[in-house]
């Protein structure tokens, strides 16, 4: 299965989606999107591939968001992708794309609806939150 994250490493929702992701078997292509930033074509196909508006693929906390008056509901897509284009730390994360879809997976365990469910074994984040259980059944919260 040929999966895509776009991926900050110093994120630990991202750091978690990626482990998930390899811990079923899956080597992904992994992008640090703040090294590599996806283009405004991509981010568009993305929150339109994901069924979201292009607003909830923005990040709030630690961008400039506020100070560049991102909260204003009457601003465009394009004003947006100008802001995500000039700002790559605008663009939440990690975004996975999958054959099984595309979306943002916050919490890191959404991932798992874009991947093989097949034999699931145990995991837990790196706080200690379990995720999969011993019996290999997800944990709902």
């Amino acid at each position: 299965m040929d999966i895509v994250i776009y991926h900050n490493p110093a994120c630990g929702t991202s750091r978690n989606a990626l482990e998930l992701i390899r811990h079923v078997g899956i080597e992904p292509h992994v992008v640090q999107y703040l090294k590599t930033p996806p283009s405004r074509t991509m981010v568009a196909w993305l929150a339109e591939r994901a069924g979201k508006p292009l607003r909830n693929l923005l990040r709030e906390k630690g961008t400039p968001f506020a100070e560049l008056g991102l909260g204003d509901p009457g601003l465009t897509d394009d004003q947006l992708l100008d802001a995500i284009e000039a700002h790559p730390i605008l663009l939440n994360r990690p975004i996975v794309v999958s054959p099984l879809g595309v979306g943002l997976c916050r919490p890191s365990e959404a991932v798992l609806d874009l991947l093989p469910a097949d034999d699931l074994k145990p995991f837990t984040k790196e706080d200690g939150e379990v995720v999969i259980d011993a019996a290999g059944q997800r944990v709902k919260r």
